[in-house]
């Protein structure tokens, strides 16, 4: 069964979450704080996240941003619920690595097909993501060359850290440089790589063997 953890100050509505997914087969965890949140995510690992924003203690930006700079925390979805609904909200939850984001009033069916469609996608990058490190790990053994990258020596650099899966302020403080220098040169190398973004960027490395050198995350 997957699990679920659910972060939101409203009780009411964590209530009525954990017995709507617990009805639909999920195991359900649940936290009032962004504190709580992290504490639970640090214990037993979910399959997939449900924040809230604005919450005591720690909000679920803040939240967020921990729980991707963790190595288990990387590839776990995570679901920005909130009723905070202006562009520039939206914008700052994808930008520090959340996969979605729904505004409050919603309808559960709504959220269960998010959640639904995220971890479907997180078990296909997963099983893409063996598959290619297996072949990598084939290739390798042949002796088969890596093909030059078309980057700057900038670009390479950060091309390096998103294929570890570290996101704009864990590169901009390994490489200190900013998180928006992070976005340029990231869009700037997923432009010339024709790919659109950071999961295709992962999959374009392990599919032509590519591996850090040994100076990767050096500073700019």
């Amino acid at each position: 069964m997957q699990k679920i953890l659910i972060v939101d100050d409203d009780s009411t509505l964590r209530a009525a979450l954990t017995r709507y997914l617990r009805d639909r087969g999920f195991i359900v965890h649940n936290a009032a704080s962004g504190t709580e949140g992290f504490l639970s995510f640090t214990k037993d690992t979910p399959d997939l996240i449900v924040s809230d924003v604005v919450m005591p203690e720690m909000d679920g930006f803040e939240l967020c941003i921990r729980i991707r700079n963790t190595a288990p925390g990387q590839l776990v979805p995570f679901i920005f619920l909130s009723g905070r609904c202006d562009l520039e909200d939206r914008i700052q939850g994808h930008s520090i690595g959340a996969d979605d984001y729904l505004v409050k009033p919603f309808h559960p069916r709504e959220l269960i097909a998010k959640i639904e469609a995220q971890l479907a996608r997180t078990h296909r990058v997963h099983a893409e993501i063996n598959r290619l490190l297996r072949r990598a790990r084939e290739e390798r053994l042949q002796g088969q060359p890596q093909p030059p990258l078309p980057l700057t020596p900038a670009e390479e650099k950060v091309f390096w850290e998103v294929t570890q899966g570290f996101t704009n302020k864990k590169i901009g403080d390994r490489l200190f440089i900013s998180p928006r220098t992070v976005q340029t040169h990231l869009s700037s190398i997923l432009s010339k790589l024709s790919l659109e973004n950071r999961s295709q960027l992962i999959r374009y490395a392990f599919e032509n063997g590519h591996k850090p050198p040994q100076n990767a995350g050096k500073t700019l």
